[in-house]
């Protein structure tokens, strides 16, 4: 490993509490590693595993995703749905031979600039103790079903306070 090497990381943030604090981890001028790509998605139950998958196969070291914490997501149920989705994921990308700190998922609000920076660090952190990923092949594109709608009784397992 190169010793100037430092790792390619995107984060996909969700837009109504993640990417909030980021900006105001910026306005704040708070550091953190200038590695970390920030994307902004509508919702951490959004997230599409594809989206993950594109960024390993095209060279990112590591994937973090972020949303609201649980209860708190502006769609109600969106973070449990990206929680449950995400852990297959993870467990998944296990499975194709990834260690799992390359792929962590986050909960972060708006008001938590701080909580930001310092998890942005650490999963650089992480991530350059494991060097570079060298993918022997490409992780191939899944087929994920379809984002369930609340009427499907996808989201069965939320606590009823939730829905409410």
């Amino acid at each position: 490993m190169p010793e100037d090497w430092e790792p390619k990381i995107v984060a996909f943030c969700c837009h109504w509490c993640t990417y909030t604090g980021a900006d105001l981890a910026g306005l704040n001028r708070m550091n953190y590693p200038a590695n970390v790509r920030v994307l902004r998605i509508p919702c951490s139950g959004r997230m599409n595993p594809q989206y993950a998958i594109e960024a390993i196969n095209k060279g990112c070291d590591g994937v973090l995703v972020c949303g609201c914490h649980p209860g708190d997501c502006h769609y109600a149920t969106g973070n449990y749905f990206a929680r449950r989705r995400m852990m297959v994921f993870k467990r998944l990308l296990e499975y194709e031979g990834l260690e799992p700190e390359r792929f962590q998922v986050r909960w972060i609000s708006g008001a938590e600039a701080g909580k930001f920076r310092d998890t942005v660090m650490e999963t650089v952190e992480q991530v350059r103790a494991l060097g570079p990923l060298n993918l022997t092949r490409e992780i191939p594109a899944l087929e994920f079903p379809p984002m369930p709608d609340d009427d499907d009784g996808a989201f069965d397992a939320v606590p009823e306070e939730v829905t409410q």
